[in-house]
């Protein structure tokens, strides 16, 4: 530990409280203190040593060692009070009576003491004040012109000191006044180094802050333009900071938030405190989430405060803190697709079990009804026919209630997952006109004209036979079902070299552009489900749909409220499965065709042409 450690240690325990936790009044404290402690110690030393040699002393001598020691007295009072600039108007004050009192003993303003008039102010410029320092240099004015009019009026003693002893005085008197304001000089030098290092440590502080934070600080000008922004922008934009100075952050804002991100910075400029959001575009290059153009941000901007100083009609300026939310962005939409999905989900509950209470319970009460009629056929009388009748109905009903439940069924695998593809060969052409068969006699019965176009020439197919008729007999059900009476419903294929395909077009009610986009989601029906006027289910474009997609092909609807219906189906000749699933997992077969539907029926359809 060196001698100037100490004389700082002890110089810091005398500090006030106040200047204690910063570095530059801390500085000016001990620069005040230190010079004024050992001066008045090295004079109260001295001053034993001075009586011993030269004897009692005069006034003036006595005066000289006064001023000397009292300083000691100002450190005191900066110790205990933390004014600095009152200690230096009492220095001030110290100073320019002990040149007053010396000066007004040796000649007044010719005496050797006056040059130190000029000391004053210079001392007082240390206090970094210009309030103490006009203070002081008013004083040694003051002073001066006080001694000059007291030697006027010859109000002041006749000088004792000859030519000789006079210039020798003078002469100690420059050389003196020349080495404490030297001392000035250095103390001011020594201050203003210790400024400019501790506001370089500051500087570089903020610099390891602005470096190493993930939100971007900018300076805007009312209007946008940036007139600093931290390096942390090139990390979240992708590009050196010199190009976003001036309107290069806002030529990167979207066009669309242009409007609020102006609109925030000038409300901040009046004084209020903005928060807005809107998107930036970002280089793709270095992307942490790659190729994307725009990100999300957050800004929170507020006015620069002004130095009171300062001109108060500059044009004022904006603070601004940005951050990334890109992330938050995505998990809000994720969001509101779940909550979208969820309450799709609902409705879709709700629809089910509205479509369910009639699709089930006009079966039940038909088997239930005509069940107990035929159990009660000896007290109603009823004959052969009538019999046969109602077993007939009875039969109906139970087949439509296992369609229902088989669509059911058929949807809740294809939905978990556990819906396989048996893939064999088979002709197209005689699953399609065989299922067209089946629902010939209901097109007849309905007043349709079912018409089927398969050329003879239409290759064999490599996959699931069973879910091919499935597919094409809810797609030919629904044309029949939703025609009116007098319409027709075309049934077509056509073959390329790799693929299949199917069209099944009718003249009936259409289907809204609204309810168009919604088409094979599980139990959705077109219309409202309290005025629909044909039965079933909504599964079976539902199921279609998932068929289509297990056989890697495509599903199109086009449609027009009114004029009709047409669905357009392509799927590839040779089926290739996708990889296998694990040994463990579920294997699910199609459900297959009620019995009624897979007896041969005569060729009732028209072919054309």
């Amino acid at each position: 530990m060196t001698v100037l450690s100490i004389i700082r240690d002890c110089l810091d325990a005398l500090l006030h409280p106040s200047a204690r936790y910063d570095a530059l009044t801390r500085a000016r404290h001990r620069a005040f203190m230190a010079p004024r402690l050992l001066g008045s110690l090295a004079a109260f030393a001295a001053f034993p040593v001075y009586l011993v040699l030269r004897g009692a002393p005069s006034a003036i001598e006595v005066a000289a060692f006064a001023w000397l020691i009292a300083p000691i007295l100002l450190s005191w009072f900066l110790s205990r009070t933390g004014r600095y600039e009152g200690a230096h108007v009492l220095s001030s004050l110290a100073l320019a009576g002990l040149i007053m009192a010396v000066a007004a003993t040796t000649g007044g303003i010719e005496s050797f003491a006056a040059i130190w008039l000029v000391v004053v102010p210079l001392e007082a410029s240390l206090s970094a004040s210009r309030r103490v320092a006009a203070f002081a240099s008013l004083l040694a004015l003051s002073c001066a012109g006080l001694l000059i009019l007291l030697g006027q009026f010859g109000w002041l003693p006749a000088g004792e000191l000859g030519g000789a002893e006079r210039g020798m005085m003078m002469a100690f008197g420059v050389a003196s006044a020349t080495l404490y304001a030297a001392g000035l000089a250095f103390g001011a030098e020594s201050l203003a180094r210790t400024s400019v290092t501790l506001l370089s440590r500051e500087e570089e502080r903020y610099r390891l802050l602005a470096r190493n934070m993930s939100d971007v600080i900018s300076r805007h000008q009312r209007n946008g333009a940036v007139q600093f922004i931290s390096p942390a922008a090139e990390a979240m934009l992708g590009m050196p900071v010199a190009q976003l100075l001036g309107h290069g952050l806002f030529d990167r804002v979207h066009v669309a938030d242009r409007p609020a991100y102006l609109t925030a910075l000038s409300d901040a400029a009046r004084g209020d405190v903005r928060s807005v959001e809107f998107r930036l575009r970002r280089e793709p290059a270095g992307s942490e989430r790659g190729q994307v153009d725009f990100i999300w941000v957050e800004m929170r901007c507020r006015p620069l405060e002004q130095d009171q100083r300062r001109d108060i009609t500059a044009e004022l300026e904006v603070v601004a803190v940005m951050r990334d939310v890109t992330d938050r962005k995505l998990s809000e939409q994720a969001l509101d697709q779940a909550r979208s999905a969820a309450e799709s989900a609902d409705a879709a509950k709700t629809r089910f079990l509205a479509t369910m209470s009639h699709e089930l319970r006009t079966p039940l009460n038909a088997i239930i009804g005509f069940s107990e009629m035929i159990a009660q056929e000896q007290s109603l009388m009823l004959a052969a026919h009538q019999r046969k009748e109602y077993a007939e109905l009875i039969n109906a009903s139970g087949q439509h209630l296992l369609s229902v439940v088989n669509g059911i069924l058929d949807m809740s695998k294809m939905e978990s997952g556990n819906f396989e593809i048996a893939s064999e060969p088979f002709a197209p052409r005689a699953s399609l006109m065989h299922c067209c068969n089946l629902l010939a006699l209901k097109a007849r019965e309905n007043g349709i004209d079912l018409i089927t176009d398969a050329p003879q020439d239409l290759p064999l197919m490599n996959g699931d036979p069973r879910a091919f008729k499935q597919i094409v007999l809810n797609l030919v059900a629904n044309a029949v079902k939703f025609t009116e009476r007098g319409g027709q419903v075309t049934v077509s294929a056509s073959a390329s070299a790799s693929q299949l395909t199917l069209r099944i077009s009718d003249t009936g009610v259409g289907i809204a552009p609204d309810d168009l986009k919604r088409i094979g989601a599980p139990f959705f029906q077109c219309g409202k489900t309290y005025e629909r006027r044909h039965e079933g289910t909504g599964l079976g474009l539902s199921i279609v749909k998932s068929l289509v997609a297990l056989h890697l092909g495509e599903l199109t609807v086009q449609s027009k409220l009114g004029e009709g219906t047409a669905v357009t189906v392509k799927l590839p000749l040779v089926y290739t499965p996708p990889q296998a699933r694990p040994a463990d997992s579920k294997i699910a077969t199609l459900t297959p065709v009620p019995r009624h539907e897979v007896q041969d029926q005569p060729a009732l359809v028209k072919k054309s042409a």
